[in-house]
């Protein structure tokens, strides 16, 4: 919802176009200069909003950091039919306020997904690869955990009467999920904790636990597994994980939450009621290989936020992209871009089916990777592809791959670690030897293919460096600048505590 345009905003804009007359007709009737002078405009018309939210949407791309987010603005722009790099994402319009977050844990310069998603959703920072627990707390030490634990966003709003739900293409029982409702010495306790360990339960129970309570209201995403006694059949085809024997899906339904395996189940629930879905045994399909009896992204935070707005009190809502990390794990940048778009769309439908004046949408990520960009390719190279060289005449690319030192052709995107690793190992031997392989456009263009690698890793790495933050709706000019990633909180309490 943008305001007109102030006063003061016209003022400007007829001082630069007086200005511009000055200038040479190449500069001032340049596409790019009417452009500039519009967007200051919009800038400085774009008003505080200092009111209460009602309902707070904290979106989360996992691995989206400032470079893959470019890589995913490319691939969006030229699906479109544009070259790409003008394309602009839903979040990255000028309504919404934008800034840098510093993404680091208290011991680890390189972070892990849970405790930065643990930091947005508590306000403190934490350690690598904890949950919601203070800093005095030791990975996979249970006995670390009593006194320690955090009081989540999302027990502060639920206990003020609002909504809660969650949305995950990854396990429900994942990292960045869990971060609305667990609290654990380890990540990786899914479902199940260490023999003699009393201070917290495993993972899927506390989830469970938080939807009987009533703090939690919707939950959908993937890892059925998890809820459901090892060697039993999950309702999506596969066996259970559980080792305790539990059956966590109909102990819900028991307490009458309503449960739904695909995505004819999700449609013909009743939303008056509470509502967990889990569509696969572990994560969810990439968008890429995603099945039409599989909700998407977008479906799940369509049914999310229908269901949830029916709270006159509002409610918090995390959503997160959970495959994008995944995909950048493997280092198959298509896939990342395919659940990057769908992200995208899953923004702009949020944002379609809320009120900017009582909604705080924040859109961010939790980390980067280790993600890298070659050469000086042209204009609408695929970003997914090989790196054409920069035309002389023209906008776009010339129609001449690029070559390296050793006469071969590169991929746009490389990763500085990886499963895609240049370097090949002999079979029986530690040694990594060998030179780079040559690659044709087509084969780069493949789904499956992975993007070349430096250093060999069974998985590619997260990397340290900051990644963007978008918000707009109540206080969500207080999004500026460089921050740490605990901020992101503290914007959601003042946004819901405004007087």
């Amino acid at each position: 919802m943008k305001s007109t345009i102030s006063m003061s905003a016209l003022l400007l804009a007829v001082s630069t176009s007086a200005m511009a007359q000055d200038l040479p007709q190449v500069q001032s009737a340049s596409e790019w200069f009417t452009q500039g002078q519009e967007t200051i405009a919009e800038l400085i018309a774009r008003e505080r909003n200092e009111g209460r939210a009602k309902n707070v949407i904290l979106m989360i791309a996992d691995g989206n950091g400032v470079g893959t987010n470019y890589a995913t603005r490319l691939y969006v722009g030229q699906q479109l039919g544009l070259m790409g790099e003008e394309h602009v994402l839903p979040y990255e319009a000028n309504d919404f306020y934008n800034g840098l977050v510093k993404t680091y844990n208290i011991n680890a310069q390189t972070p892990d997904s849970a405790p930065t998603a643990g930091a947005m959703n508590t306000g403190v920072k934490q350690r690598f690869n904890l949950i919601n627990v203070g800093g005095s707390a030791i990975h996979e030490d249970c006995n670390t955990v009593a006194g320690n634990e955090l009081t989540t966003f999302a027990e502060m709003v639920a206990a003020n009467g609002k909504s809660v739900g969650i949305v995950s293409t990854a396990r429900l029982t994942h990292a960045t999920p869990a971060a609305v409702f667990a609290k654990t010495a380890s990540r990786d306790w899914e479902d199940e904790v260490p023999e003699g360990c009393t201070a917290q339960a495993d993972i899927a129970t506390q989830m469970i636990n938080g939807m009987t309570s009533g703090m939690i209201d919707i939950a959908l995403g993937g890892g059925s597994r998890y809820f459901t006694p090892k060697d039993a059949p999950t309702s999506n085809g596969g066996t259970g994980h559980r080792p305790d024997g539990l059956d966590l899906i109909a102990q819900a339904r028991d307490a009458g939450i309503q449960y739904a395996s695909n995505l004819e189940e999700l449609n013909a629930l009743d939303k008056s009621m509470p509502i967990l879905g889990m569509w696969t045994d572990s994560h969810t399909s990439y968008e890429a290989d995603r099945p039409a009896t599989e909700p998407s992204l977008v479906d799940m935070t369509r049914t999310a936020i229908e269901f949830l707005s029916q709270n006159e009190e509002g409610f918090y809502l995390e959503i997160e992209a959970g495959r994008v990390d995944h995909a950048n794990h493997a280092g198959n940048f298509a896939r990342t871009a395919a659940d990057g778009m769908i992200w995208t769309e899953a923004v702009a439908l949020a944002d379609e089916m809320t009120n900017d004046e009582d909604t705080l949408i924040i859109v961010t990520a939790d980390h980067e990777h280790a993600i890298t960009f070659n050469g000086y390719c042209g204009r609408g190279t695929p970003i997914q592809g090989l790196c054409y060289e920069i035309a002389t005449t023209g906008d776009i690319h010339s129609d001449e791959l690029a070559l390296a030192a050793d006469g071969k052709p590169y991929s746009v995107i490389t990763y500085a670690n990886g499963s895609g690793t240049v370097f090949k190992q002999a079979e029986g031997s530690e040694e990594f030897t060998g030179t780079r392989p040559a690659v044709t456009q087509e084969e780069a263009m493949d789904l499956d293919y992975l993007q070349q690698a430096l250093i060999p890793m069974e998985s590619e790495t997260h990397s340290g460096e900051d990644v963007a933050v978008y918000a707009k709706g109540p206080w969500a000019h207080l999004v500026d600048g460089t921050i740490e990633q605990n901020l992101i909180f503290h914007v959601m309490n003042q946004a819901v505590n405004a007087q």
